[in-house]
Order: structure tokens, then C-alpha cells, then sequence
């Protein structure tokens, strides 16, 4: 009980920290998980053990290959080609980057997509000399909402996939698809309406835009088709990896060892400068984060709660799975999902053994409600913090509050929609 009280305590406060933003959230999360240890509320191996490596190992993976790509203009001709696709017209195009966002999340995974997306913004929006923040906003919303959509799309699917082996890739789509194109649309439309008046240019740099060659952007015709070779030969494990009985940190890493091997093999001043663009304090923040979590789950805080509440539903499947839904996409948006996911698994599992034989629409209750809900926060997932990492890079910061005032409300209306959508289609 005392272990509880500390873990609780500390949770809090760095949690407060970090909302205030007075010390840096990466700093809050290691000191915090720090503490954790000092106080034997955990020990240093659990402590370890609680760290998502495959997270860690897809992010570091992802971010190679990124920034070689980032070197071969690419990034500017997609910036100049989806502009030019709506004419130049900024909230047209907060709508197109929202589109492509998703689509890309689902057919990739939603860190990938942000990685890829977020230099894009900011080389449009400068040209545009228009704010990056309402289509950074829009890109974290999109970005979970399209990696609800499949299997590889989001990290609670993935672990879904893996603990339940009968959701497969086909299952994913076939049962979140539609539910992730109708809440991408209603969320797109409300932040047209939110940011229509902040979205404003002038036709002479509209013009400016159309005017681009967006072919010339290509500095290194090479470089860029062995990184479109290495990124298609990825994005085809990603699809295949349950086949190829590969998690997603090995395929993400095999694919930056293959680039780099193609590239800068014998380059140690190349290596070191790619090494050097990883975003080191976005991957020690989720260090620091998995940590600080593993004490509320080690000491039995969020397993308590889920299963006090669980009691509530005396048994009812409506209920249970509703419940199911609501605590995950709250949760989430406080907690980071993906240890949260791991908490329910086993739960929803234990739920299995008590007579409940459709365990179906638990499973999709669980993957809605945590990549969804993890809309609510800045930290409620993966891609929302390396996008707010990025952001802060270049001089755009984006608040906990600021984020939180549009983005809350718009996943508390996407959790009501999959509320009205699991109730037609697995509970009448």
C-alpha cells in the first residue's frame, strides 16, 4: 500500500510538471522514473522490463531512414505537389495533409507517417507564410485516427494483433476501417471550421506556389531510389510481419541498417551525422515515461481501477463493453497507451474464462478507445510527442493546454461515434 501511495505521488507530480511545462518533459519523465527506483517502489530490472523496446527500437528505425530521405528533397516536392494539388488554398490544404496523414498512418504506422509529414508542413507553410500549428494539431489528430485503421497502423493495435492471434491485418480493416473514415471526415470538418480564419494568404504567393517546379526539388536521384527501394521493402514487412514472424522494431531497424549500408557504408562523419539527427530527447522522454507508468501498473493502480470498474457492469456485455471503450480512451489520453493496453489484454483475456464467449467486440472496444484516446493529450501517444518534439525544434511551440483545448473535445466526439458504431454493429 505504501509502494502505491509513492508511485502514486510521483506520478502526479511529474505529470503536473509536465503539463505546467517548467521543467522539460523529457527531464520530468527520466527523474520521475528515477525516483521510482530510489524509492523501491520498483527495481531497476522491472523497471527495464517496462520499457517498450519495440517502440523505442521503431522510432530510432524510422528516424534513420528519415533523415537520409530528408536528403533527397523529397520532402519539398511533396510539400510543393500537395499544394499545388488545392491550388495553393491554405484550408484546403490543412484538409489534403489530413487526408494523406491518415492514409499514410494506416499504410504505414502513424510514427513513420508524422516523421515523414511533419518537415512537409513546415516547408509549406513557410512558403504560404502561414502558421504551422493548426496543421501540426491536425496532423497528430489524423495520424491515430488512420492508425486505428489497421494492424500496423498504431502500437495498441499491433499488441492487440499479437496477444489475440485471430485478428489478423484482413480483421483490423474490416472492422475499423469505415469507423476511421467517418470520424477522420467529422474531425477534418470541425478544424476547418476552428482554423478557417487563422488559415489566410495572399494570391500573390499562391501564386508564388503554383509557379514551383516541384520536380526539381530532387537534389539526389540515387540517394532517393534506394530510399524509396529500402522504404517500399519495409512498408511490405510492416504488412507481412506477423507472416515473417517479425516485430515491428526489427523490421524498422533492419530497413535503417540496409540504408545506411547502401549509403554510407564507409562513411564514419556521414554516420555520425545521421546518428546525431535522432530525436535523443523524444526517445528518452518515452524511456522516462515507461518507467514512471511501471509503478502505477506494478503496484496494481491501474489494474485496480479496471477491475473495480469492470464490477460495475455486473456481467452486462453492453455495459462491459462500453465501459471498455470509455476507461481505455480516457485512460489514454492521461496515461500512455500502450502500457495501458498491456494491462488490459490479460484482463479482457481473464473476462474469457468466465463465460463470456464473443470477445470480439472487447478487442475492438480496447484498440478504438486507446488509439483514439490518444487524441486527448500531448502525451496520450507516440506520434502526438515526436510531432510536438519536432515542433519545438523549429521554433513552433505547441502547449499542453493550447493542444488540449481543441483536441479533447474531438476525441471525446470520435469515442461517441465508435460508441454508436460497436453498438450497431456487435451488441444489437
Amino acid at each position: 500500500m505504501e509502494k502505491a501511495l509513492i508511485a502514486v505521488i510521483i506520478f502526479l507530480f511529474a505529470y503536473g510538471l509536465i503539463i505546467s511545462e517548467k521543467i522539460h518533459r523529457t527531464l520530468t519523465a527520466l527523474a520521475g522514473g528515477t525516483l521510482l527506483i530510489l524509492f523501491q517502489v520498483i527495481n531497476q530490472e522491472t523497471a527495464f522490463h517496462h520499457i517498450d523496446f519495440n517502440t523505442i527500437g521503431l522510432l530510432i528505425g524510422m528516424m534513420i531512414m528519415v533523415s537520409i530521405v530528408s536528403q533527397t528533397g523529397l520532402f519539398k516536392y511533396l510539400a510543393i505537389w500537395a499544394a499545388k494539388k488545392v491550388n495553393a488554398d491554405p484550408v484546403k490544404l490543412l484538409v489534403s495533409l489530413g487526408v494523406l496523414t491518415a492514409v499514410s498512418s494506416a499504410l504505414l504506422d502513424n510514427v513513420t507517417t508524422v516523421l515523414l509529414m511533419t518537415p512537409v508542413i513546415f516547408s509549406i507553410t513557410a512558403k504560404l507564410k502561414v502558421t504551422p500549428i493548426p496543421y501540426l494539431i491536425t496532423e497528430i489528430l489524423t495520424s491515430n485516427i488512420g492508425g486505428t485503421a489497421t494492424l500496423i497502423g498504431d502500437p495498441p493495435n499491433i499488441m492487440i494483433g499479437s496477444a489475440v492471434k485471430e485478428l489478423t491485418f484482413v480483421a483490423f480493416v474490416n472492422n475499423l476501417a469505415l469507423i476511421s473514415v467517418v470520424i477522420l471526415a467529422i474531425t477534418l470538418a470541425i478544424l476547418v471550421l476552428i482554423y478557417r480564419n487563422r488559415l489566410k494568404t495572399t494570391d500573390e504567393l499562391k501564386a508564388k506556389v503554383m509557379e514551383l517546379d516541384e520536380r526539381k526539388q530532387i537534389q539526389d536521384v540515387p540517394l532517393l531510389k534506394k530510399c524509396l527501394f529500402v522504404l517500399a521493402l519495409t512498408i511490405g514487412a510492416f504488412c507481412f510481419h506477423q507472416v515473417l514472424h517479425l516485430e515491428s522494431a526489427t523490421v524498422a531497424i533492419s530497413g535503417a541498417i540496409l540504408l545506411l549500408v547502401m549509403t554510407y557504408a564507409k562513411s564514419e562523419h556521414e554516420l555520425e551525422r545521421i546518428f546525431h539527427k535522432i530525436e535523443w530527447l523524444t526517445i528518452f522522454f518515452f524511456v522516462g515515461l515507461f518507467v514512471l507508468v511501471s509503478g502505477l501498473v506494478e503496484t496494481g493502480i491501474i489494474s485496480v481501477l479496471a477491475k473495480d470498474l469492470m464490477t460495475l457492469t455486473e456481467g452486462n456485455s453492453v455495459a462491459t463493453v462500453m465501459l471498455i471503450l470509455w476507461l481505455s480512451a480516457i485512460a489514454s489520453a492521461f496515461v500512455d497507451n500502450i502500457p495501458f493496453v498491456a494491462t488490459m489484454i490479460p484482463l479482457i483475456k481473464e473476462i474469457g474464462t468466465m463465460g463470456v464467449t464473443n470477445l470480439e467486440p472487447l478487442w475492438w472496444s480496447l484498440a478504438l478507445g486507446a488509439c483514439l484516446g490518444g487524441n486527448g493529450t500531448l502525451i496520450g501517444a507516440s506520434a502526438n510527442v515526436i510531432v510536438v518534439g519536432l515542433a519545438a525544434q523549429s521554433g513552433h511551440s505547441i502547449s499542453f493546454v493550447k493542444f488540449f483545448k481543441v483536441a479533447f473535445p474531438l476525441m471525446l466526439l470520435s469515442i461517441m461515434i465508435s460508441s454508436v458504431y460497436i453498438y450497431l454493429r456487435y451488441l444489437i
